[in-house]
């Protein structure tokens, strides 16, 4: 007799229901999918992180170079300026360029078309400034990825997700 009891309440106690089961397996999918999809997005974040930070390196690097350029006076008070150094050359060569020399208009968003395989463009612009031509420049350096821009490249002077615009200004100091 004790037998046949532990038989009848093992019965009652039989385990999840086929409801159960199913409803657990929709709410792990439901997870796992959520899951998946922050793990996406986390990625493109990254990535776009990454960009924009090799991006801000690049246009540093250039800003530093041009601010390295001769642009000062000499012992006697006369102005001095680089206007020869090749600054589209890596490394820089002393002559071959336009150095410091204000730039066309349109040069910061527009220019040639990038050789293929690149994946950054630099563009850069010198320009006086309209209060003190003589003696200020103003400097500026936009890197962008390699890719259409939209209304961006018609010198629109928006900057996008992934693109740096650095600024500066360069006065002309005693030597």
């Amino acid at each position: 007799m004790a037998l046949a009891r532990s038989r009848s309440s093992a019965s009652s106690a039989a385990g999840f229901s086929l409801v159960e089961v199913l409803i657990a397996t929709l709410l792990l999918a439901m997870a796992l999918t959520t899951l998946a999809q922050l793990f996406a997005l986390s990625t493109q974040s990254n990535i776009g992180a990454r960009n924009t930070t090799f991006s801000a390196l690049l246009a540093q690097q250039k800003l530093e170079e041009l601010r390295a350029l001769t642009w000062g006076f000499d012992t006697q008070g006369l102005p001095v300026s680089d206007t020869t150094t090749n600054t589209a050359a890596s490394p820089e060569t002393p002559t071959g360029g336009t150095g410091l020399a204000p730039s066309p208009s349109g040069t910061l968003g527009g220019g040639a078309n990038p050789p293929d395989g690149t994946v950054f463009v630099r563009r850069w612009s010198v320009e006086p400034l309209p209060s003190n031509p003589n003696n200020t420049l103003v400097l500026q350096v936009l890197v962008f990825r390699n890719k259409e821009r939209g209304n961006a490249d018609n010198g629109a002077g928006r900057v996008l997700p992934d693109e740096a615009r650095l600024v500066t200004v360069k006065t002309r100091k005693a030597q």
